[in-house]
């Protein structure tokens, strides 16, 4: 067990819903978990207690749907058992998605044609997971194998992984719904009489929505803020010098100050108390390597394939690897954006970076 974990509580334990199946963690909010084909293996997916006029104006009860898993005949099935075992005999009303990732809106087109209801979501990610899905040019393939070689990564295999990566998006997100409802940071949205309000974050994805109800003390948190992991932040090839880490760590920001009995309820591990302390870990962990890669670049030049070592301690696989460029460059990019590396190509054409004058880690 990662000893931070022990600065934060799981009130419900051990205690997994089983598949196909809920746990209810708060009155009228029920707990789904399924099984992804990574080595992030499951996602926690949500049910919401709502109630919703129909076009006759008459109040229908049912149930908000927060995340939906990807696009596949598993998924499917189980959620279908979800509908016999855990609706009560009530429709879905809403299918709501915090952001774009394959894990979070790859059944979001089924889900809403299944219901025949509205996908709420930020218009950034909708419009990103649409390149997504019918470019397809807009992630992998020679673009982004060009960009990791740029970047000093000179695996054959892995740059052959990049190059298939092009279908990779619309396997898992074959399709999405043809109209959505914008959410955006600081709208409240009723759900079941409750007011929940949107936190937009950033640097994970392009406008990832968090969900916070006051009246419950509950931060549905997505991918923003998880117990066990630091959320990927990555650099991609469709905006080479973005400083996402700079992004991520400003939207913490706007968690840390929800009370302290929060209930956080996130896409990846177990519910959790101490808000705080665990942004304070994640905010923690990022200075940490940064100041690694600080020191490292002050005797030689880094390449992004260079700083791997430095941030991940163990074996990456093909898959891995593309988040791990991602996220070497995401740092090193926040170092250059508060200038304390410089950025300069070099004889063999790949972009390194070296400590600026008087910088300390």
């Amino acid at each position: 067990m990662n000893p931070l974990e022990h600065q934060i509580h799981y009130p419900m334990g051990d205690t997994l819903p089983p598949e196909g199946q809920t746990i209810e963690v708060a009155p009228g909010i029920k707990w789904i978990r399924m099984a992804l084909p990574f080595a992030l293996d499951h996602i926690n997916l949500w049910l919401l207690r709502d109630r919703h006029p129909d076009a006759s104006g008459a109040m229908v009860e049912g149930w908000t749907v927060v995340d939906c898993c990807i696009d596949s005949a598993s998924t499917r099935a189980q959620w279908e058992q979800i509908f016999k075992s855990s609706l009560e005999g009530l429709p879905v009303l809403r299918v709501i998605v915090t952001h774009m990732h394959p894990d979070h809106i790859g059944l979001a087109h089924w889900l809403c044609a299944r219901w025949n209801v509205r996908l709420w979501i930020s218009a950034t990610d909708y419009n990103v997971a649409r390149v997504a899905v019918y470019d397809p040019h807009g992630f992998g393939g020679e673009a982004g194998a060009d960009f990791y070689a740029l970047h000093g990564a000179d695996d054959e295999a892995f740059l052959s992984h990049v190059r298939g990566r092009a279908s990779y998006f619309p396997t898992l997100v074959p399709a999405l719904p043809e109209r959505f409802r914008r959410m955006m940071d600081g709208d409240t949205v009723d759900v079941g009489g409750r007011s929940w309000r949107c936190i937009s974050g950033y640097g994970h994805a392009p406008e990832h929505i968090a969900l916070y109800c006051e009246e419950l003390g509950i931060l549905l948190s997505g991918d923003m803020v998880l117990p066990r992991i630091s959320t990927n932040v990555s650099v991609h090839a469709t905006e080479p010098e973005a400083n996402p880490l700079e992004l991520f760590l400003t939207s913490l920001l706007r968690y840390r100050d929800l009370p302290a009995e929060t209930l956080v309820l996130p896409s990846h591990g177990k519910p959790f108390l101490g808000l705080a302390t665990r942004i304070a870990q994640l905010q923690g962990h990022h200075k940490d390597r940064l100041a690694d890669i600080l020191e490292a670049a002050q005797t030689r030049a880094l390449s992004a394939a260079d700083v791997l070592p430095i941030l991940f301690r163990r074996t990456l696989d093909t898959h891995q690897m593309t988040f791990a460029m991602g996220e070497a460059l995401a740092h090193l990019h926040y170092l250059w954006g508060e200038g304390r590396v410089e950025r300069a190509a070099g004889t063999d054409g790949v972009l390194r970076f070296t400590a600026a004058q008087r910088a300390t880690p």
